[in-house]
């Protein structure tokens, strides 16, 4: 087993756990951390995922012992990466807790969370030029996307690692909390998220990466009609109605 899921109320917690190898990413980790979120994507009494690895690594990156002997029409046939697409198309949130290495895939998992606290160990890097060949899960585009091409031209041109502090002042990194703090801190946050709504926890997601992905005005027109859809919802009822009623609301996840 590659992992280690715990849960809290509404928040499910996934330790990726490969010690031996720093918790290289490799397709079965793949397979096994989909099929267990999936289920529980649809669940909804799960409100947010925190996705964390160790001290020394949250994922020092692809399994590069699984990769090495293929071919490119091996890599081809059998669309290699492809798989983390389940992943990225989960629609419960998920909060990366990275301490220690966050490196290639490692770096790229985290990028698909939908934001990231740090401990002020953390190390990002995209160094797969110094294996010849480049990011192959998302990372030229998500971390273009994040920190812009200046920043993510000199990471993954020159392989170096970037730190917690600079990732923050970036944009990669939302929150940097002392080691000692990180889970807790990625926890709370988590909790504070599947306190709300989950519909609408799950549109404002949607709504916050369609502007990574689209023009301003197309961007604003789906937020808009969006916002319209959400007063079908018993949720929106709730929360205005217990905001001038000044007492705390009390979602039901519809």
């Amino acid at each position: 087993m590659g992992l280690k899921i715990t849960r809290e109320g509404r928040v499910v917690t996934v330790q990726l756990h490969r010690p031996e190898v720093l918790n290289a990413l490799d397709t079965e980790l793949m397979t096994e951390l989909v099929a267990a979120l999936q289920p529980l994507d649809r669940d909804p009494e799960v409100g947010c995922f925190v996705i964390t690895g160790s001290d020394r690594a949250f994922a020092a990156g692809a399994d590069i012992g699984e990769m090495e002997p293929k071919s490119a029409v091996e890599m081809f046939q059998e669309d290699f990466f492809a798989g983390w697409d389940a992943f990225a198309a989960l629609r419960t949130p998920r909060i990366a807790a990275v301490s220690g290495h966050a490196l290639g895939g490692g770096c790229e998992l985290a990028m698909m969370c939908d934001l990231i606290v740090a401990g002020e160990t953390a190390r990002f890097g995209q160094p797969e030029i110094k294996l010849g060949v480049i990011p192959g899960m998302g990372g030229t585009q998500r971390l273009t996307k994040l920190v812009g091409k200046a920043k993510a031209m000199d990471l993954i041109l020159t392989g170096r690692l970037m730190d917690a502090v600079e990732a923050e002042r970036c944009g990669l990194v939302a929150r940097v909390v002392p080691d000692e703090n990180l889970l807790a801190e990625a926890k709370a946050a988590a909790a504070v998220i599947a306190s709300y709504g989950k519909h609408a926890v799950m549109v404002a997601r949607e709504a916050v990466d369609r502007a990574l992905e689209v023009g301003l005005r197309e961007g604003i027109l789906f937020e808009r009609r969006t916002f319209h859809a959400l007063f079908n919802t018993r949720d929106q009822a709730e929360g205005m109605r217990a905001f001038l009623e000044k007492r705390t609301a009390k979602f039901v996840g519809h």
